[in-house]
């Protein structure tokens, strides 16, 4: 699989720092039953990759200490690391809200039936990918099949009280299928409300539109069809300054499965770690949590890549969905 990492270290992109931090998200493994076209995480069933209790652990006294607001569990399938439930349990009784980043046919394996009803038991907050109401666009993006499972499981969570303005939030996440943007958000949301809706009877809270990223599985893709260039043309003639103000690495933190920080899931999935405090962006050394356990991360510097414009382009992008008007 070709690898466009080297084309994206050397960049013109504005320069950040971080300000005060409120979302840990922490990417539990690389092991899902997906393995999605457009995964910047290259995720899959035969990955191996997990964090260990020892890690949690770790994770645990970092929030306790830095007053944490928000878990934001990712991975792979993030419900697939044996220490999932441990963490949410301990983390909901920190009194920190969690977020769960899941594929939604996770919902429907063997071994994870019961997973949608713990999630609700503990007011787990639940972000979907799901990226169209129709069949056919889906099952490009991510099989055969997974349609019909992501719907299930939809339907599960809504007869156990998600999407239903009641507390337990249902957020889910459009990724556009090719080389382009996505469309605006609160348009593309209604669409969603309207089809799903109908089709199916399911109701959810928000739509986010999130950029893809050109790295890993979908930057190979680029690369392979001649579409790289272009598509990272786009992303920069499609720059706003405004949502500098917005991107998410400015007040969160991204840990690996094996604890060490990256200022975004992004950063971390093409191996660009977080910048040692008082030193420069370009230094490469590795910050495992664990030293930073009583030292603020406030005004350390971010490192930038090319592929930050996907996340400026347009409305914007992030985490949690659109950053400006377009």
């Amino acid at each position: 699989m070709q690898d466009t990492r080297a084309l994206l270290l050397e960049t013109d992109f504005p320069s950040l720092e971080r300000g005060a931090l409120e979302t840990l998200q922490v990417n539990l493994g690389y092991r899902c039953n997906l393995s999605c076209t457009h995964c910047h995480v290259n995720a899959g069933p035969q990955r191996t990759e997990s964090m260990s209790l020892e890690v949690i652990e770790i994770l645990l006294a970092y929030m306790a200490t830095h007053s944490v607001k928000q878990l934001d569990l990712t991975g792979g399938a993030p419900e697939m690391n044996p220490h999932f439930e441990y963490l949410v349990r301990k983390a909901r009784a920190l009194g920190v809200s969690v977020i769960d980043r899941c594929n939604l046919t996770i919902l429907r394996q063997p071994g994870y039936r019961h997973m949608a009803g713990f999630l609700a038991g503990q007011g787990v907050s639940i972000v979907a990918s799901l990226p169209c109401y129709q069949e056919e666009n889906v099952s490009k993006q991510r099989g055969k099949g997974v349609y019909e499972e992501s719907i299930s499981a939809l339907r599960e969570l809504n007869a156990l009280g998600y999407g239903q303005g009641r507390g337990l939030e249902l957020s889910l996440v459009y990724n556009p299928a090719g080389p382009y943007l996505p469309p605006e958000q609160v348009q593309l949301e209604g669409d969603y409300k309207r089809e799903l809706q109908q089709r199916h009877g399911i109701v959810f809270d928000s739509l986010f539109t999130l950029a893809n990223m050109p790295i890993n599985r979908f930057g190979a893709v680029l690369l392979s069809q001649g579409q790289y260039a272009g598509y990272m043309q786009l992303l920069k003639d499609s720059y706003s300054e405004e949502n500098l103000t917005g991107v998410m690495c400015r007040s969160q933190l991204s840990v690996d499965w094996q604890g060490y920080l990256y200022d975004c899931d992004f950063n971390q999935m093409i191996d660009l770690p977080m910048a040692p405090s008082g030193l420069l962006a370009s230094d490469a050394r590795r910050v495992h949590i664990s030293s930073l356990l009583h030292t603020p991360a406030v005004g350390a510097p971010i490192r930038v890549g090319e592929h930050c414009y996907a996340c400026t382009a347009g409305q914007g992008s992030s985490c949690g969905g659109a950053l400006g008007a377009g």
